[in-house]
Order: structure tokens, then C-alpha cells, then sequence
């Protein structure tokens, strides 16, 4: 099997345009929740969220472009330069043959969805734009990222709710591992912070209408985000041999299913997943320095991962630190694993482990070190990130400092 690495990374979500911003915004525990700024928000009970503001997709893209791309895609797309350019490829020939796009979504061109049902329904047109079906599905953005950068490997989406991009990095992972590719663009995006995006998400009761606080006590919800990141997975030896910079490396990857409850997470299932990542990374409990937690700042998610992670590293949970950054910068639902990996690599390149913040009560059900309010220094040599969604879907991802 082949070691596979990180050479490049890009985002764009609430805490900034690029990965300066947004390991700034970690390092110092900022919070990108704000009041939420789109049509019909006053018809909202929810009206916060992680929303990328006075972003301006003309002055990424021109009017044919902004015409098949919808917001997700285009957050995916001004990520992927970022993190090709930082990686310091160009695919052609061989190396274009084998290097494919792996990307995670749940919702796709929900932005698309929404603008055109209300041009249907409420205002009563008749047409809509020729373009209406491939800007809205869910492989819009790996297509897009694939025809940009001439990618002519595997390329596809997937789609399992809060785990999406977990479980595309995971795919990604083996792709390279495997001798399958030399080089997979991976990561997610999601972009549903519009009225029906949003109101679809009231209906289930889950949401906070004032702060996502993980962890704490006084929790009340979770809060959306939106947003794309993407990275560079790179076979080793291919990285070593150009000289390549490397941010971190992947080790380990599992999934599992709860096979249980569409929406209420399982401690069991939640363990295997967090025990087969150590297993698969050849780690031992006392290997892992960090966890980013799932996080959402539901009392049941909360109480529940913090169960699963005591079972699957016994007692040395209570030496571990383990936080969520949802609560800066919102769940991105299909998208958030893969911003929630920055903060991983951060960990494991740059010795910082971002915050848990808006923490104020102590909880007894997660009674772990979640890093309260304020970014730690700490030597961290291997890290998990941890993605469990409804559906009972969960995968967890492991990485290790770099070589």
C-alpha cells in the first residue's frame, strides 16, 4: 500500500476567503455565526448562521459561468484553486489519467432548487433556464473542478448527509493507498442558507436561534453553515520526489453504519467507526492527541459522540483534547468535514488546537477536555476527525504529522 499525504489546501466559509483566514479565525476562537442576510429571511424563525458574507460571484466568475454554477459550486471551485495552487500541480498526460475528484455534499444547488421553485410557483413562470438540472445536481462541482483542471481519473460525489465529506476524503484516501491514483482533489461543499434551505431545517427542531455551544450545558441547537473545502491527496512518493511541501498525513479511515434511527445517533456505531479509523492508521489510544469532534451542539449528538469516544479509547479520553468548530463556523452539513479537517491539519502542522467556543456550563454527559473558549499550543502527533450523520452514517478520518 502506498502512504498518502496532504500537499494543498483551499476554503472559503464564514471565518474567511482562504486558509489564512480561516486558521487565523481557529487560532483564535472568532466566531463567523452572524444574522443571516437573503429574500425572505424575516419569514424565518431561524435567522442566524455561518454565512459567507458580501461574497460576489462576479468577481470570481463571468455571466456564462455564474449561469452553471450554483453557490456551492462556485465555494468549490475557488477552493480547489486554492488548494492546487498551494499544492503546485499541473495535470497532464500520465499524471492527468490518474488523478481523479472525490468531492462530499448533501444538498447540492439548493440555492438553484430554491430560486427556481419560487420563479415557478410563486411568481407563476412557466420556463426556467436550460441550465436548470446541471447546475443543481450534486456532481455539478466535482464535474466542474474535473473539466477545470483536466482530471481525467475517477470523479465522482458523495452524498450522506453530515458525513459526506468524510466519507469522499475517506474514498479519496484509498484511491491513492490502493496505486489507483496518483492524486485525488477532495473535500465538500454545501451552500442551503437560503429561505428554503433554512425552513426546511426549522421543521426538524434542532436549531438554536441564538449560538451553537457544543459540549456546554446550556446547549440548545445546532446552527448552519456554509461554505467548501478542499485538499490535495497525494501518494507519497510522487509529493517527495517533486519537492512537494506536505501539510500532514492521512493514515487511517473507517465508516459504519447505526442501522438503527434516521436521526438519533448511535453510541455503538459512532465507537466502531472512531475504533476502526485507529485500527485501519495502525493507532493506539494513547496515540491520539486531538479529536474534532462532530459537535453539533444537539443535546443528543453531544452526549452520545462523547459516550462513543470514552468506549473506543477507554481511558485515555480523559488525556485527550477534543473540540468542535462547528461552533464558529456552523455546520455545513455535507461540507463540514472537510473545513473541520483544516483545523486537523492546523493541529498536527502548527502545534494549535482550535477552540470549542460559547462554552459556559459544565455538562456531567461530556465530561472531556473540549478545549473550552480558547485555542491551546500542544504537541500533536495524530489527530481524528469525526463525521456521524442521519441515517446512522459515520466516518472518521485519521492523520498524523507530517514525515
Amino acid at each position: 500500500m502506498h502512504r498518502v499525504v496532504i500537499t494543498g489546501q483551499g476554503t472559503i466559509n464564514a471565518l474567511g476567503t482562504n486558509v489564512l483566514q480561516t486558521v487565523e479565525a481557529l487560532r483564535e476562537g472568532r466566531c463567523g455565526i452572524s444574522e443571516l442576510d437573503f429574500r425572505d429571511v424575516d419569514r424565518l424563525s431561524i435567522r442566524i448562521g455561518g454565512q459567507v458574507k458580501n461574497y460576489d460571484p462576479e468577481a470570481a466568475f463571468n455571466r456564462q459561468q455564474i449561469a452553471l454554477y450554483d453557490r456551492f459550486t462556485q465555494f468549490t471551485l475557488l477552493a480547489a484553486a486554492e488548494a492546487i495552487a498551494q499544492a503546485g500541480l499541473q495535470f497532464s498526460g500520465e499524471l492527468a489519467a490518474k488523478s481523479g475528484v472525490v468531492l462530499g455534499t448533501a444538498g447540492g444547488g439548493v440555492n438553484t432548487w430554491d430560486d427556481n421553485y419560487r420563479a415557478v410557483y410563486e411568481e407563476g413562470k412557466n420556463r426556467v433556464h436550460p441550465f436548470v438540472v446541471p447546475k443543481l445536481m450534486n456532481n455539478a462541482a466535482a464535474s466542474h473542478i474535473s473539466m477545470e483542471h483536466n482530471l481525467k481519473g475517477p470523479s465522482f460525489t458523495v452524498a450522506t448527509a453530515c458525513a459526506s465529506s468524510n466519507h469522499a476524503m475517506g474514498q479519496a484516501f484509498q484511491f491513492v493507498r490502493s496505486g489507483l491514483s496518483k492524486v485525488m482533489i477532495t473535500g465538500g461543499s454545501e451552500s442551503m442558507l437560503c429561505f428554503g434551505g433554512v425552513k426546511a431545517w426549522e421543521g426538524l427542531r434542532v436549531m438554536s436561534k441564538d449560538a451553537c455551544r457544543p459540549f456546554s450545558a446550556n446547549r440548545n441547537g445546532m446552527v448552519q453553515g456554509e461554505g467548501a473545502a478542499i485538499f490535495v491527496f497525494e501518494e507519497y512518493e510522487h509529493a517527495k520526489a517533486r519537492g512537494a511541501e506536505i501539510l500532514a498525513e492521512v493514515i487511517g479511515f473507517a465508516m459504519t453504519s447505526d442501522a438503527a434511527d434516521i436521526v438519533m445517533p448511535s453510541k455503538q456505531g459512532a465507537s466502531r467507526a472512531i475504533a476502526g479509523a485507529m485500527r485501519d492508521g495502525r493507532i493506539n489510544p494513547s496515540d491520539v492527541g486531538y479529536i474534532n469532534a462532530h459537535g453539533t451542539g444537539t443535546a443528543a449528538n453531544d452526549k452520545t459522540e462523547c459516550a462513543a469516544v470514552a468506549d473506543a479509547l477507554g481511558h485515555h479520553a480523559n488525556k485527550l483534547m477534543i473540540s468542535s468548530t462547528k461552533s464558529m463556523h456552523g455546520h455545513l452539513i455535507g461540507g463540514t468535514g472537510a473545513v473541520e479537517l483544516l483545523a486537523c491539519v492546523m493541529a498536527v502542522k502548527d502545534g494549535i488546537v482550535a477552540p470549542t467556543i460559547g462554552y459556559e456550563e459544565a455538562d456531567p454527559e461530556c465530561a472531556l477536555d473540549v478545549v473550552p473558549n480558547e485555542a491551546r499550543e500542544a504537541k500533536v502527533e495524530v489527530v481524528l476527525s469525526n463525521a456521524f450523520a442521519f441515517g446512522g452514517l459515520n466516518a472518521v478520518l485519521a492523520l498524523r504529522k507530517a514525515p
